[in-house]
């Protein structure tokens, strides 16, 4: 099993689109990057904290590799706007790849590259180390509960 982190604008509708993927094991919807190891909805609506929404992804490897979860993280949202996705803005929407280690962080520089030369220069997407990490459980459970 392995984990992947992604920002992609507003959680909810990334999560979706990953749990139908193949070797998909588990998916979870929270905030990383930010300044603290704790955090909740309204603290990232502000944009103080540096969190990104996020959906984090259990994958196993001998099903779908990491490449292809990032190939479908770009076709799934629009890498070129700066903090935005649809209707949402704010920081906490940014574009970015989480990673946990080296051979991650490469794959992710080289599909960006990719990317880049489709898109004419144009990706914002960021590519961070894994930090702070927190889950929206709560929000989450919610969530589930209206539909």
């Amino acid at each position: 099993m392995e984990i992947a982190i992604l920002a992609l604008g507003c959680f909810w509708g990334p999560e979706i689109e990953f749990s139908k993927l193949n070797g998909v094991i588990r998916t979870e919807v929270g905030y990383c990057g930010g300044n603290s190891a704790e955090t909740n909805y309204k603290e990232v609506c502000t944009g103080a904290t540096n969190h990104a929404e996020v959906v984090k992804l259990d994958f196993d490897p001998k099903v779908i590799s990491y490449e292809k979860i990032i190939e479908h993280f770009f076709k799934i949202h629009d890498p070129t706007t700066l903090n935005s996705q649809g209707p949402d803005f704010g920081t906490q929407y940014r574009s970015e790849i989480f990673y946990f280690n080296e051979q991650q962080k490469s794959i992710a520089e080289k599909t960006i590259e990719k990317e880049n030369i489709k898109l004419s220069g144009k990706v914002v997407t960021k590519i961070s180390l894994v930090k702070n990490y927190f889950p929206a459980e709560e929000y989450h459970q919610r969530y589930l509960e209206k539909r």
